[in-house]
C-alpha cells in the first residue's frame, strides 16, 4: 500500500489523481490541474462580502455605504438578518434581503461585510 497523497479529479471525479510536486494528473483522463486553479473556481463559484468573507444563506451582513433604493436611501451601517443567496442575480444584485423601513430589496455582496 502507497503513502501517496491523492486528490480526486475536478473532470471526470477518479479518486485517483496524483501529483508530480506542482501538477496533479488523471490517471483516467489525463487531465491536469493545479490546486490554485481548484481555489480560484471555488472563489469564482462562491460569495464573498467585501472583505472577501464568505457569504452563506441565513448570515447577517452590514451594509458598508449609504444606498439609493427608490425614494429613500439604506444608510451604511444598516445591518441585515437572513439573507438569502441568489443563484440567479436579479439585475447584478446577488442577495435578496428584508430591510425593517424598506421591505424586500436586493444587494450587491460588493456593498456588504459579514457582521
Amino acid at each position: 500500500m502507497s503513502d501517496a497523497i491523492q486528490q480526486p479529479c475536478p473532470k471526470c471525479e477518479s479518486p485517483y489523481g496524483y501529483t508530480d510536486g506542482q501538477t496533479w494528473t488523471c490517471p483516467e483522463c489525463f487531465h491536469e490541474w493545479t490546486l490554485e486553479e481548484i481555489a480560484e473556481e471555488e472563489a469564482a463559484n462562491g460569495f464573498f462580502d467585501v472583505n472577501g468573507n464568505e457569504l452563506k444563506d441565513g448570515d447577517a451582513v452590514t451594509v458598508i455605504k449609504d444606498l439609493k433604493a427608490g425614494g429613500s436611501t439604506i444608510k451604511s451601517g444598516t445591518k441585515v438578518k437572513k439573507i438569502r443567496l441568489l443563484d440567479d442575480p436579479v439585475n447584478g444584485h446577488d442577495i435578496s434581503c428584508k430591510i425593517d423601513g424598506h421591505g424586500q430589496v436586493y444587494l450587491k455582496c460588493s456593498v456588504v461585510k459579514k457582521a
